[in-house]
């Protein structure tokens, strides 16, 4: 992570408030500051309020309340000089399939005053950067998905900007695509000293590219660090198992017993128990003692998607 000599943070969000009309409160005064050259993660389902915080960052959706700066620049009073320090990759392209992958790249550095010959050398740069250069003399039309997807990261990254927004980079692209492009999101901060800020409901992406990551529900965070801290607040293994009966009456003897603390959760019947160096087989001594029927019975290491659960009652899997 790199740190700006003025000390400014990339992004600072502080109470940012978003309610449409109808009274559909779409973020709920949500706070967080990136560092310069952090990768920073906002993770939840659709329609937990992602875009819409990533439009009001970006000057395309008005915050109702709350502020929010880029490079110092506030979004709301100061949209021009956001826009100057920051670029966005949106959901849909934007590119045109018309022109020629090149012919696209010199149209957005015409746009943002870039001299002929500055604009050529970036060009060339990023379209390495990103594995476009042997497709720029092509229509756009006649790019895959994932080659499209990275004409339009290269096209964000022309001007140079102190702040890229991804918003949901990947969102419709094939496994395998999926991955290649994260490899080369995941190089680019080798490349360029340029803030991260994405979107996902991907879990994978989350771990893997991102130095923290907000988890965003109906509109506020409901945790927010590194994944690594996060999962580590689970430990290293997790007990997942059925109950017959009463599966709060299970968690308090596990609790009661010193098996189960208090990230010990139930969600109907499924009893979902961070081990903490406990062995399972104590988990279950308990639960046979109490005279609780066990089914269903599994081992492994937590995920996001747990971190997810025990802060909202639900997958993020299953509502993504």
């Amino acid at each position: 992570m790199t740190h700006s000599r003025d000390g400014v943070p990339a992004v600072e969000v502080n109470g940012l408030r978003k309610t449409y009309p109808g009274g559909v409160e779409a973020v709920k005064g949500i706070d967080f500051v990136v560092a310069p050259g952090e990768v920073f993660g906002l993770l939840g389902p659709n329609g937990a309020g992602k875009s819409t915080t990533i439009g009001m960052l970006t000057t395309t959706v008005i915050p109702s309340g709350g502020s929010a700066r880029l490079a110092g620049f506030d979004v709301a009073e100061q949209p021009l000089l956001a826009r100057g320090v920051s670029s966005v990759v949106f959901q849909d392209a934007v590119v045109d399939s018309s022109l020629t992958g090149r012919e696209n790249l010199e149209l957005h550095a015409r746009l943002w005053g870039i001299a002929a010959a500055d604009g050529r050398a970036r060009i060339d740069d990023v379209s390495d950067a990103l594995g476009v250069s042997e497709l720029l003399e092509r229509p756009v039309g006649s790019f895959s998905g994932g080659q499209r997807r990275r004409l339009e990261i290269a096209r964000a990254l022309v001007s140079r900007p102190r702040v890229l927004f991804l918003d949901e980079p990947t969102v419709g692209l094939d496994p395998r695509i999926r991955h290649e492009l994260l490899d080369v999101v995941a190089n680019l901060r080798g490349r360029e000293q340029t803030t991260i800020v994405l979107t996902t409901h991907y879990l994978d992406e989350a771990e893997r590219l991102c130095d923290r990551v907000a988890i965003i529900r109906l509109g506020e965070i409901v945790a927010m660090d590194s994944p690594r801290a996060l999962l580590a607040g689970l430990g290293n293994e997790i007990l997942e198992l059925r109950v017959s009966g009463e599966a709060e009456h299970a968690i308090a003897e596990l609790r009661e017993r010193g098996v189960g603390g208090e990230d010990a959760f139930a969600i109907g019947a499924r009893l979902t128990i961070p081990l903490h160096g406990c062995a399972p087989s104590e988990a279950l001594s308990v639960l046979e003692e109490a005279r609780i029927r066990v089914s269903e019975i599994a081992t492994r290491t937590p995920t996001l998607d747990d971190v997810y659960l025990n802060r909202t009652g639900e997958r993020l899997a299953a509502v993504a």
